[in-house]
């Protein structure tokens, strides 16, 4: 058996294993559980992964601009591919073929992974790149071959000549699974038929496995978690937590950290506890000089950090400065008594190992429905923060500083359901083959 896996988390070399660390908390879990489900299967992505991935993993890339490549081109090759593909279906004749047809061709199932840009935000990656992947998804019916949009989030989307064919693709998936709940609601508010094959389940990332107790002692050896004097809130930030885009600037004003810094500052003087920042993002240098470095969160928390210095809890505010793997950086989060955060992943890294937490919302467009809907599937709603608000940060963050020994009980039972539910994504795919 032959898996093709596409979509919008196509990026270049380095942008799924070693950035954003939430991507590769998806993706590890993502291809493993392909296998569980399918051991004999061989698996080819557009996904540009590193050779120890592709080897780990047992998966094998194929070049990016079968999916997209940022070029002129991009489109009349998409379009090129659908007139192929719509005679194909028509006549059972095959006129013409690209890489991405013949990889179509030889498979025996495609899945769609494109997390939360399956909507209008695509286009922010890319000119033109949800149309671009509207056609790839058709081009894959057209060619009678099954397919799958496995554990996204999809939308939002434009009230423009691109709808009608959205809804088409969307139509004749064979199977949808969202990542979270609110995501059915959007496709609904927006026309789609969610109706029969479409499951609210969970995001693989909820599997991803942290380092060891072991592994950890040197990456903890030096910090505040190493040996605790009293219990320790987490916290997490990025660009799109700040009230003004874009989420990638860096000519931030002392202000906008105003509700973050009295926030802070009260849950060590309110609560006796102790605070340590930390970055939830990497960046690299490309081979052949290749080097993890500092992700764009880094200089956000930074700042933060400076500016508590500044206050009368100084040394109760702590920064970890390392630069951290994957694993590594969920184990660190296991040793917060609490954490808030921005980052959805991170929060995810929290909630799967029953650390209670406030996940701080957007605070510019694109807004994204997903934290509230991871949210929902760790049944801890009630604890997303308004970061417009700073009576809602700090009732949410009380809240859930005052209650966390039952949110803990609670997301200790409520993640073996979120476990199953993450495993189902990858079990109904038996339902669209025989191989």
């Amino acid at each position: 058996m032959k898996i093709f896996v596409i979509g919008q988390c196509t990026l270049h070399w380095g942008r799924m294993e070693y950035g954003n660390i939430g991507n590769y908390y998806v993706i590890e879990p993502f291809f493993r559980e392909l296998h569980r489900v399918f051991p004999d299967a061989v698996i080819t992505t557009t996904f540009q992964m590193s050779d120890g991935f592709q080897k780990r993993e047992k998966v094998c890339c194929v070049p990016m601009n079968y999916y997209y490549s940022w070029t002129e081109t991009d489109l009349g090759e998409a379009y090129y591919e659908y007139a192929i593909a719509s005679i194909y279906n028509e006549t059972g004749t095959l006129i013409g073929r690209t890489g991405f047809i013949d990889e179509v061709l030889q498979s025996d199932l495609v899945i769609d992974y494109s997390g939360d840009i399956w909507g209008k935000n695509a286009n922010l990656v890319g000119p033109n790149r949800f149309l671009i992947g509207l056609l790839k998804d058709r081009v894959v019916q057209l060619l009678k071959k099954p397919i799958a949009m496995l554990a996204g989030s999809p939308g939002p989307f434009d009230e423009n000549e691109l709808l009608p064919l959205a809804k088409l693709v969307f139509s004749n998936f064979n199977l949808v699974t969202n990542r979270e709940p609110i995501s059915r609601n959007v496709l609904k508010d927006f026309g789609f038929d969610v109706s029969g094959r479409v499951y609210d389940l969970a995001c693989p990332a909820f599997l991803f496995e942290p380092a060891s107790k072991e592994n950890l002692v040197s990456v903890l050896k030096g910090t505040v978690l190493e040996n605790k004097q009293k219990p320790v809130i987490g916290f997490v930030l990025c660009g799109w937590n700040l009230l003004k885009g874009p989420f990638s600037r860096t000519d931030w004003d002392d202000w906008e950290f105003d509700y973050y810094v009295d926030l802070l500052t009260h849950m060590v003087q309110d609560y006796d506890v102790d605070v340590c920042l930390m970055s939830h993002s990497n960046g690299f240098i490309l081979p052949p000089n290749f080097q993890l470095i500092h992700g764009r969160d880094y200089p956000i928390v930074q700042k933060i950090f400076k500016l508590l210095r500044k206050t009368p809890i100084s040394n109760s505010i702590f920064m970890l400065d390392g630069i951290y793997s994957p694993a590594e950086t969920k184990g660190i989060i296991s040793q917060f008594d609490m954490l808030i955060t921005g980052r959805v992943h991170a929060a995810v890294a929290a909630l799967s190992q029953a650390v209670p937490t406030t996940i701080i919302d957007y605070g510019h467009e694109p807004k994204a429905h997903k934290l509230r809907g991871f949210a929902q599937v760790a049944g801890v709603e009630q604890y997303v923060a308004d970061p417009s608000s700073r009576k809602d940060l700090f009732q949410k963050a009380d809240a859930c500083w005052n209650r966390r020994l039952e949110i803990h009980d609670f997301l200790v039972d409520r993640n073996k359901q979120i476990v199953e539910n993450v495993k189902k994504n990858f079990d109904l795919l038996r339902t669209l083959t025989v191989c």
